[in-house]
């Protein structure tokens, strides 16, 4: 069996070889196994939404559900809209830098929003 790859779409660890394909059981993209397709995916370093939509410093995004606050009582409601946004490289998975209305700067998964 050939080595482990990891999805395209949502760098999951857990893709599998089926047949000629590579199929990724938490998102369930299927994509060729090609040396060249794999080169091609690990150099993409861009920030995803959740959608996959490619996001950029300056863009407007909508948080797509209730997200608590570390060390407060207060929460980000699904939907808010977050304006201005900047992208950083984060270890932690935090890779969107942002200001929310009522709430203040904060740090954001790009998991958890979409672009507006």
């Amino acid at each position: 069996m050939t080595d482990a790859m990891t999805c395209p779409q949502c760098r999951s660890e857990h893709a599998y070889q089926d047949g000629a394909l590579w199929v990724c059981p938490e998102c369930g993209h299927e994509w060729s196994g090609d040396a060249a397709n794999a080169a091609a995916a690990g150099d993409d370093v861009s920030i995803r939404d959740a959608n996959g939509n490619v996001l950029a410093d300056g863009d407007s995004v909508i948080v797509i559900k209730d997200l608590k606050v570390k060390g407060s009582s207060s929460v980000v409601k699904g939907g808010t809209k977050v304006r201005n946004i900047r992208l950083q490289e984060a270890t932690d998975g935090h890779n969107i830098a942002c200001k929310i209305d009522g709430i203040g700067q904060m740090n954001l998964k790009s998991e958890f929003v979409r672009k507006a």
